[in-house]
């Protein structure tokens, strides 16, 4: 074969070789997915365009909207998983997968049953996981750092409970429950309200109560005030001993309450239970809320 000729037809299959070789490399490229636009960086750490996608999508479920408010909760939730890192919490996928375990069980579908929720609303599972590992984070940030902020004393509890209580709430009593057990409260009822009628006493509770169908009589032993909720509080401090409550609907059936023994006793510890409860609560939310603004001032947030 003439040199010339052997040289024209390698370079020929070199050209083919070649084009296929940047057909082969274009397509490649157009199979490629197009790179995340960054919207926002937290100490170096990027949120992209796909996540606030992904995160107005888990909004719109949720009933809320807003990019600038996804891209946010975004950075505030990248804020809290770093502080919690900075102070050592760490927290497990199995943690997180225990949390989406709950959300199913709070709306009352299976886990599989919530993937395909979000899946069907072209949001990723992901989503809903990146939120809840970092509130499960924060929660514990809240637990080991803000708590230590907020503090009620004693005195402060002393004169919120004491200006709470009432004349009803004054006194401490031994209580005896007739309960008419079961269905068709109109019934039960009646006979409750003729049992009342004969009712002469504690000491003849029990033997009264044997002259009606599935009737009982439960010692409850000694009771304040401020532990029974407010409206039988009240109706127990206008009665005497001996004295008997009207009758009041129950799970059970129909139940009255029966005074054997009553004096007066001011007892603050259980409103003071539910006010540090309350107040505690109300001031541990408004201090982590600060806190959280104290730790995105000091991070270097760029959009």
């Amino acid at each position: 074969m003439p040199r010339a000729q052997f040289s024209d037809e390698r370079m020929n299959s070199m050209v083919r070789t070649l084009g296929a070789l940047l057909i082969g490399l274009m397509m490649a490229a157009m199979a490629q997915p197009a790179l995340a636009a960054v919207k926002a960086t937290v100490n170096g750490v990027s949120i992209t365009d796909i996540q606030v996608a992904q995160r107005l999508k888990l909004f719109a479920l949720e009933g809320k909207k807003g990019a600038k408010a996804a891209l946010d909760e975004l950075v505030d939730e990248q804020v809290m998983i770093q502080e919690a890192k900075r102070i050592g919490i760490v927290i497990s996928d199995a943690q997180v997968e225990e949390a989406v375990l709950t959300v199913a069980r709070n709306i009352k579908v299976s886990r599989d049953k919530l993937g395909q929720m979000l899946t069907q609303q072209g949001v990723n599972i992901d989503t809903l996981k990146d939120r809840l590992r970092a509130n499960l984070a924060w929660n514990q940030v809240v637990t080991q750092v803000v708590m230590q902020r907020v503090q009620l004393s004693d005195a402060e509890l002393d004169a919120k409970a004491a200006s709470k209580l009432t004349d009803a709430q004054s006194f401490d009593y031994i209580l005896k429950e007739v309960i008419f057990i079961g269905k068709g409260s109109s019934a039960r009822t009646g006979q409750a309200n003729q049992y009342r009628k004969s009712f002469q006493g504690c000491d003849n509770a029990v033997q009264l109560s044997l002259s009606y169908t599935d009737a009982a009589v439960i010692d409850l032993g000694r009771r304040h005030a401020t532990q029974l909720p407010d409206a039988i509080a009240k109706e127990l401090g206008g009665l005497n001993v001996g004295g008997i409550t009207k009758p009041r609907v129950v799970e059970q059936g129909v139940s009255m309450l029966a005074i054997c023994q009553k004096s007066e006793a001011k007892d603050l510890t259980f409103i003071k239970g539910n006010i540090q409860a309350e107040v505690g609560q109300d001031a541990l939310k408004a201090e982590a809320a600060a806190y959280l603004k104290e730790v995105r001032g000091k991070a270097k947030i760029a959009y």
